[in-house]
């Protein structure tokens, strides 16, 4: 048996409506074998069988086409049909009735929707049958019709589905080069950055200072974008953002740092902090204050200019919350359900820096520890989002119990 035979077999071993098609020939017609057939040339191939008589084929079984009337069939492109073979001026004498001892008997052209012949339906019986003249044969015509609409359909999905597999191998082997080149890349620019920051203390000419000062400006942009590839490709590959769970007491201080480094990349900006008592808390402190100064980052960059950017952090209702809330035009409602995704920034005009990875990766950070983030946008309130992490849930991290 071919592998097209085999692959037409699967075919119509997934099409729902077969079995059905073949219950209602036999139940309509009396007889007690029904099949779909792939004929060639030389085989006859069942596809599908309904047989309550014995007659001893399964899905699979191959007969010599020669020996079949489906060999006319294939030929003449005509539906046949027997009351009674041993009655019948035309097949009384023939082979086929006798080798396989019906009287009955009714197959019909199954056509690709291209035209090409693909096999029968057909269904025998050993005993006579009131075939002719009656509405079986327009009905299984009309089934052969609609098989081969079937056929169609179920090849066209899995089309559809190999090229969607081959198409994520390729995703997945592009991530991995990603996450191999990200990794590759961090420690020249290490060594870069290290060798900028030396000149900026040594130099004493300040227009070598300033070039100095510009080239560890751009080594350390260079390192957040290799960082941000890096964590992007651990979500998408299935390992997801690593994390260093401990105990954090001085988280709240990690959390002022980061507003105070970008409040000094952004001095024309006002950050204002509102951190409550937050120590002992079970994380990753450096994932935490990576999340906070991607959304400190965003809300600078889309935020009104002239409005503050107010951090809030705190344990309330059995969750540490922390949030980044900025006022200005609202997140769009088509753009909130994207929000999270990977590349995903607002449409703008405007050249924007970074890779649109920010948000994506908070919110994977969040999903590492167990939380979840929220944003909430309208033109009264401006924009708020939160990171939520339950405290002492089953899975989640939490803070550690006093000590006694």
């Amino acid at each position: 048996m071919t592998d097209a035979i085999h692959a037409d077999i699967a075919t119509i071993g997934r099409i729902n409506a077969v079995p059905a098609i073949l219950q209602v020939i036999c139940e309509t017609t009396g007889m007690r074998f029904a099949a779909v057939a792939r004929v060639t040339d030389s085989n006859w191939t069942a596809c599908a069988v309904l047989d309550t008589l014995g007659f001893g084929l399964t899905a699979g079984g191959e007969l010599d086409v020669a020996t079949t009337l489906c060999h006319e069939i294939r030929s003449t492109h005509q539906t046949i049909v027997i009351d009674k073979a041993s009655e019948d001026e035309q097949y009384c004498r023939h082979h086929t009735p006798q080798l396989y001892r019906f009287e009955s008997y009714i197959s019909v052209p199954v056509f690709r929707t291209d035209g090409r012949f693909f096999g029968t339906i057909c269904a025998l019986d050993p005993l006579p049958a009131a075939l002719k003249g009656s509405a079986i044969q327009p009905m299984m015509e009309s089934f052969a019709r609609l098989l081969a609409i079937q056929i169609e359909s179920e090849e066209g999905a899995q089309r559809t589905e190999q090229a969607l597999r081959k198409e994520r191998a390729m995703a997945e082997v592009r991530e991995q080069f990603i996450a191999v080149l990200g990794h590759d890349l961090r420690n020249p620019l290490f060594a870069i950055t290290a060798g900028a920051e030396l000149l900026t203390q040594r130099l004493q000419d300040d227009q070598q200072r300033t070039i100095a000062q510009h080239i560890l400006t751009c080594g350390r942009r260079a390192s957040q974008l290799v960082r941000d590839v890096l964590d992007f490709a651990r979500g998408r590959l299935g390992a997801g953002i690593p994390l260093n769970l401990q105990a954090c007491p001085d988280l709240a201080e990690g959390l002022r740092h980061v507003a105070s480094e970008l409040q000094q990349v952004h001095p024309q900006r006002r950050i204002v902090l509102d951190i409550g008592d937050i120590g002992g808390l079970y994380c990753d402190r450096e994932r935490v204050t990576q999340l906070l100064s991607n959304l400190i980052a965003n809300a600078l960059t889309h935020g009104d200019p002239q409005g503050p950017v107010a951090v809030k952090a705190a344990l309330q209702a059995g969750e540490f919350v922390l949030s980044v809330h900025n006022h200005g035009a609202p997140i769009a409602v088509q753009t909130l359900a994207q929000l999270f995704q990977p590349f995903s920034r607002p449409l703008s005009q405007v050249p924007q820096q970074g890779l649109g990875l920010g948000l994506y990766i908070a919110n994977q950070i969040a999903l590492a520890h167990g939380g979840r983030m929220e944003v909430l946008s309208n033109e009264h309130n401006g924009t708020l989002f939160s990171f939520r992490l339950p405290l002492g849930q089953p899975g989640a991290p939490a803070a550690p119990p006093a000590s006694t």
